[in-house]
């Protein structure tokens, strides 16, 4: 597949709305690791490939061993993953696939045990972001390299 066209170009107010939200993500103060795990997870979903690689990429960057980034589909079968980190990544399946699993009332009250309200709606927005940016990635025609 190929990029089907420069969507910076054709729509740039769109796209600098995109990375202003990206901006604001960056900001909260998910710790970075657990940002760019849930942004692995949800591009897993979706089969980004090219978000899948980007992400990664940035999290050996970042320190994350390849164990932990090569089992992260199967995270609940791990005992390397903190709960922190177990319910962020479940919060992420529900909403990456919320027509079929919804985000019901105790898994909210689960990542709010580890989480403050704040933390949970930048979680929220997070994970939103992301399965905006596969969504535009795989429309658009974006392969990884």
């Amino acid at each position: 597949m190929t990029q089907r066209m420069n969507y910076y170009e054709i729509a740039p107010d769109a796209m600098k709305l995109m990375m202003e939200l990206e901006k604001y993500t960056k900001k909260s103060s998910i710790d970075r690791k657990i940002r760019e795990l849930i942004k692995i997870r949800a591009s897993q979903i979706n089969g980004c490939a090219f978000c899948i690689n980007m992400h990664t990429a940035d999290a050996k960057k970042m320190g994350e061993t390849e164990q932990r980034l090569y089992c992260i589909s199967a995270w609940r079968d791990c005992t390397f993953y903190s709960e922190e980190e177990k319910v962020a990544l479940e919060l992420t399946e529900h909403i990456t696939l919320v027509s079929e699993k919804r985000v019901p009332d105790e898994l909210y009250e689960r990542v709010r045990k580890h989480y403050t309200e704040k933390e949970y709606v930048d979680l929220v927005i997070l994970i939103n972001q992301i399965n905006s940016w596969n969504r535009i990635s795989i429309s658009m025609g974006n392969f990884a390299e």
